[in-house]
């Protein structure tokens, strides 16, 4: 009996001891996983964070080899390849929205046809859109009104003077003109767009932001007089879509594609996004990895392979390239109002208030 209690005493002891040794290697671990954060010398805190980040890079490559591997071993053995993790992201997980239009929406359609864009949307009156400033002028502002010219067809500018907005709307109106764009300047940059429609409206006022003027861009090209192609994205809910045809209304809907010229207008997260491009097509010669298996390593052999008069043969496929033209800015809707503008007696369809963004992954168009 003596004996196996010494036995179960010196267990514990033992026992104790490995206890004591692994407390101590995880407070050694908890020593050694010092954030760069905590370091005070700034080439020692840049140097660990250079390495921490290049070990995350690493781990993230072994997970993808990882992946590509199971996903070509399972299309050898003709099984299905393992399911792909999708990201995350604000857009993905949107809140629900009772306005998002869909396919089969008839009462949508339907109001298309008797909306305040449906005379200009099918080709009954050509667009024709004034623009004009705010009556305090900045340096940029003209230089901004400029390229909007070439970039919107059939657009004319008319300096603002002492004429007060709604007699603006009186003349335009009398004119034939179908849409006016008011550019709101603060000290020396556009910060505003006014977009109104005519004759019936409505009104949509635009915070602008991240304005760079073409001569800022760097290998920007020079559009023609051609007229462009209409991007509309991301346009879902029922303020959207209206807001997407306001938009359409500023532009012929019988593009020239000859002019290889592209209007992109991009809503993510309620920024709308624009972008003006010209696109071009190249035929380069193509270039296939090792890496895809037999094929892969025949069509090499083939294109080392000479032919009878010893040159290389080679294959050629059409490559489409972009090159942006600017300017390049982001609008993000204020107000939607009915009808042409009016501060004191007019209906707003929509106003932004700041009890709106209390969530991230809410959004309005």
């Amino acid at each position: 009996m003596g004996g196996k209690r010494k036995k179960s005493e010196s267990q514990k002891l033992i026992e104790g001891g490995k206890d004591n040794d692994k407390n101590k290697e995880g407070s050694n671990k908890k020593k050694r996983e010092i954030l760069p954060s905590m370091i005070k010398n700034k080439e020692k805190r840049s140097s660990v964070h250079a390495k921490l980040k290049h070990e995350k890079k690493l781990e993230k490559r072994k997970k993808l080899k990882a992946r590509d591997a199971a996903e070509k071993l399972a299309l050898e053995l003709g099984e299905e390849p393992p399911p792909r993790m999708v990201p995350r992201t604000i857009e993905n997980t949107r809140e629900p929205d009772e306005t998002v239009c869909r396919p089969d929406d008839d009462e949508l359609f339907a109001g298309n046809d008797a909306d305040e864009f449906s005379s200009v949307l099918k080709h009954d009156r050509t667009p024709k859109i004034l623009i004009t400033t705010c009556r305090f002028n900045s340096t940029r502002g003209p230089a901004f009104i400029s390229e909007l010219l070439t970039v919107i067809p059939n657009a004319h500018y008319f300096k603002r003077g002492t004429y007060d907005l709604k007699k603006i709307v009186e003349y335009a109106n009398n004119k034939d003109f179908t849409s006016i764009i008011v550019v709101h300047t603060n000290r020396r940059d556009p910060d505003a767009l006014l977009v109104i429609g005519l004759p019936d409206g409505p009104t949509a006022h635009f915070k602008l932001s991240k304005l760079v003027l073409r001569k800022e861009i760097k290998n920007h090209g020079n559009p023609t007089g051609h007229l462009p192609e209409l991007v509309l994205n991301n346009f879902t809910t029922r303020l959207g879509h209206r807001v997407g045809r306001l938009i359409q209304s500023l532009f012929p809907q019988d593009p020239e594609f000859r002019g290889r010229r592209v209007v992109t207008f991009h809503n993510q997260r309620d920024f709308i996004f624009f972008r003006h491009h010209r696109y071009i097509f190249e035929t380069k010669e193509s270039k296939e990895s090792d890496s895809k298996g037999k094929k892969a390593k025949e069509d090499s052999k083939s294109k080392k392979a000479k032919d009878a008069k010893g040159e290389k043969i080679t294959k050629e496929k059409v490559i489409a390239r972009l090159q942006e033209c600017g300017p390049r800015f982001t609008l993000k809707l204020i107000s939607l109002q009915h009808g042409t503008f009016d501060t004191k007696g007019g209906e707003f369809e929509w106003v932004h208030k700041p009890e709106m963004d209390t969530s991230r992954r809410r959004f309005f168009l």
